[in-house]
């Protein structure tokens, strides 16, 4: 794991458990399986991430108030509602509804079939009516699909609830800043932001001229050479450009310098940033290595001024406490290679893979090797020198996540998910590039990406996060019909034609 979370640089989350009882049940049931809950978790997954609220076992709204206030004193900033017994669901439902933050719901299961008399919760029809008064408030809140279990099986469902509440904070206290419209011809990039506003996200746009005025600024900083050395550091060999560096160290302080002074009252920041076409002309560079290393530092950047693109990567980074990338969706597997390095090697079809691409944006950590060098598609109607400064390389072989959340033109959420791995295959190609393979890609590329209209740019998580991101992406609002997954072979996408 990446130590994006130890550096500060993503939310640090802090769950409070708060034990409840109906007053008609022993209190005792819900005080000792509190305790046999805490104690499950901290053997298994240490203490850091909980609290044991200790001040009462709510029965009452006065005690729903105790707890909320000594939950938040002790800095808390998600809330975990667990019902030792059958549960007060009026109580026990504000708790979530004045928390302001993420909240679940778990209970326990029944311990032993000695105990069924005095010693019997019923937590198992509680569930039921707090999810009822949950729905009656509109109160949002996360009940795992396997909500009531053993002191260990609560353990582990508090333990998978800890990703999705660190991408539900971050996002309350995200500003997005954008440089610049779309690049012309980029319609797929454009997308509403009303919807950033809905999930709690600021956003600051900003001119290209803006940025390059404060780059100006930056001529001759004293901090340049030492940035230069970093980035000598970091490419190794790789540094094909050498001469660059001195303007990516200075691009990459006017970032971090523009991100200190705009953030605001928010604590994280992602980056939507134009990269062309008058950006290599006028900066004289291409942005993508110091996009990669903004990154790598817990700041997303993404290309093309792709706002939903950014929201994206920082809901995976949040997730994974790891670094993202953001690629093109980009080309099929030439039929040679396929056979030559895939078939019978792999159990995937050729319509399963594709090539993932973009032009220097992912981060080196992220690549078998890399070679800081000039952008070719660039190349290709500017002068070379101007397109200095992308980072090219074979993206590692492992496990992935590929995913997006998006605000459709008509102001809609929707999402995608789709796991699979980058395969330990030579792309013979250029920039950032892997060989992708998922399940049933051919049919969700068609009846997913093509029929729902996502843009060309998805989000990568290097890992199978799939699990957490849904949970998050219905807890923030997608609609369920809208949340897209590669449907297993045999079941048929609703526009999907039953006779092919």
């Amino acid at each position: 794991m990446n130590n994006l979370t130890e550096l500060n640089l993503l939310p640090e989350v802090k769950i409070g458990i708060v034990a409840v009882s109906r007053d008609c049940f022993p209190e005792s049931l819900s005080v000792n399986r509190r305790k046999a809950l805490v104690e499950a978790y901290t053997a298994k997954y240490g203490a850091d991430a909980i609290y044991e609220c200790p001040v009462c076992i709510v029965e009452s709204e006065i005690h729903m108030v105790q707890a909320l206030e000594d939950i938040r004193k002790n800095g808390c900033n998600a809330l975990c509602v667990y019902l030792g017994n059958f549960g007060p669901e009026i109580s026990e439902t504000l708790l979530a509804k004045h928390f302001d933050g993420p909240a679940m719901y778990i209970a326990a299961a029944e311990e032993s079939q000695n105990d069924l008399v005095g010693g019997r919760g019923d937590a198992y029809c509680g569930m039921l009516n707090a999810s009822y008064n949950l729905k009656l408030r509109n109160v949002k809140a996360y009940i795992p699909e396997n909500p009531v279990g053993t002191a260990a099986e609560c353990a582990d469902r508090i333990h998978e609830f800890v990703p999705i509440a660190r991408a539900i904070v971050g996002l309350s206290s995200l500003k997005i800043i954008s440089f610049g419209p779309r690049p012309l011809n980029f319609l797929a990039c454009n997308a509403p932001i009303k919807q950033l506003y809905n999930l709690g996200v600021e956003i600051e746009e900003n001119s290209e001229l803006d940025l390059f005025e404060a780059f100006k600024k930056h001529e001759g900083d004293e901090r340049i050479p030492a940035k230069v050395k970093e980035m000598e550091e970091e490419l190794g060999a790789g540094n094909k450009k050498p001469e660059i560096l001195p303007k990516l160290a200075q691009y990459e302080l006017t970032l971090l310098d523009w991100i200190e002074t705009h953030k605001g009252y928010r604590k994280y920041v992602a980056i939507a940033g134009k990269c062309w076409p008058a950006f290599q002309t006028q900066f004289g560079f291409v942005p993508c290595y110091v996009n990669s290393r903004l990154t790598g530092m817990g700041i997303p950047v993404s290309c093309e001024v792709d706002i939903y693109g950014a929201l994206s990567e920082f809901i995976g980074t949040c997730v994974s406490e790891d670094i993202v990338t953001l690629l093109d969706i980009n080309n099929t597997v030439p039929a040679d290679m396929y056979e030559e390095a895939i078939s019978g090697k792999h159990s995937y079809t050729h319509n399963d893979t594709f090539m993932g691409f973009h032009c220097g944006n992912t981060n080196t950590k992220k690549l078998s090797s890399c070679s800081m060098k000039y952008q070719m598609i660039m190349a290709r109607n500017l002068p070379e020198e101007v397109t200095q400064g992308t980072l090219e390389g074979d993206i590692i072989p492992g496990d992935i996540t590929f995913y997006r959340l998006q605000s459709t033109a008509d102001n809609k959420l929707r999402a995608y998910i789709a796991q699979g791995e980058v395969l330990p295959v030579a792309t013979k190609s250029f920039g950032g590039i892997g060989v992708f393979a998922i399940p049933e890609m051919g049919r969700f590329y068609r009846h997913v990406l093509i029929e729902k209209n996502y843009p060309h740019h998805g989000a990568v998580a290097f890992g199978h996060f799939g699990k957490a991101l849904y949970e998050v992406f219905k807890y923030i609002g997608v609609p369920v019909e809208d949340l897209n997954y590669n449907q297993p072979k045999g079941v048929l996408y609703p526009t999907e034609n039953p006779f092919m």
